[in-house]
């Protein structure tokens, strides 16, 4: 028998979580909750409950739930959600994609989504809230922090360390052996080689295909 879940959020991020809820997990996503609900609002056919008292509508004892907010405020909004869900008295369910790659003995904490095309190596820890997009590496050993977001084609090599609350732009790569310190922005197609400062952003820099800037753009 299914087990009924909860979906936290009303837009895209969330629509993709009970997508892949549905065709490829256990849950059955029976409503979302949100905060600032309209009386009756619905989202993709089912009712929207009001996160301030969504535990008297849906127990927390026959429900699980999962908080799909992206990666805004550097991921401490979703951080919050996740803790203020789990003081209703909620499971934060987990999930990870059968079209990922792993060795069945990845530690996942709570709320954690691990998109296809995840390629997850041996002995990989991944804290609570973190998300990784499609299309990942993640070496052996490595350890990934709580409340990060992994975009796709990232590269995380053996035995690196990445902190809480990190966020890893597309095709960016990072080192084997280095830690990532807590509340880095990695940009896009970055490459960090040392370890980093605690809430530092690195950005590779931008190229052009001009050499020198043309008269006609000055004009």
């Amino acid at each position: 028998m299914a087990r009924k879940a909860l979906v936290f959020g009303g837009g895209l991020f969330a629509e993709v979580v009970a997508f892949y809820l549905e065709k490829d997990s256990a849950y059955e996503v029976v409503a979302f909750t949100a905060t600032d609900v309209t009386n009756g609002e619905t989202f993709l056919e089912r009712p929207v409950a009001d996160f301030e008292n969504v535990q008297e509508q849906y127990p927390p004892d026959e429900h699980d739930m999962f908080v799909a907010v992206g990666y805004r405020k550097m991921n401490k909004l979703r951080q919050g959600f996740c803790e203020d869900a789990r003081a209703k008295g909620y499971i934060l369910l987990s999930y990870v994609c059968s079209k990922a790659t792993h060795w069945g003995d990845t530690k996942i904490g709570e709320n954690v989504f691990v998109f296809e095309d995840n390629t997850i190596q041996p002995f990989v820890t991944i804290g609570d809230g973190t998300i990784l997009w499609s299309g990942n590496h993640i070496g052996h050993h490595a350890r990934i922090g709580s409340y990060c977001f992994i975009t796709s084609h990232v590269v995380i090599s053996g035995n690196t360390s990445v902190g809480d609350r990190c966020f890893v732009g597309i095709n960016a790569a990072i080192a084997d052996s280095v830690s990532v310190a807590d509340d880095n922005l990695i940009g896009p197609g970055s490459l960090i080689q040392k370890n980093t400062a605690p809430g530092a952003a690195y950005f590779e820099k931008a190229t052009t295909a001009f050499a020198k800037p043309s008269d006609r753009f000055f004009r």
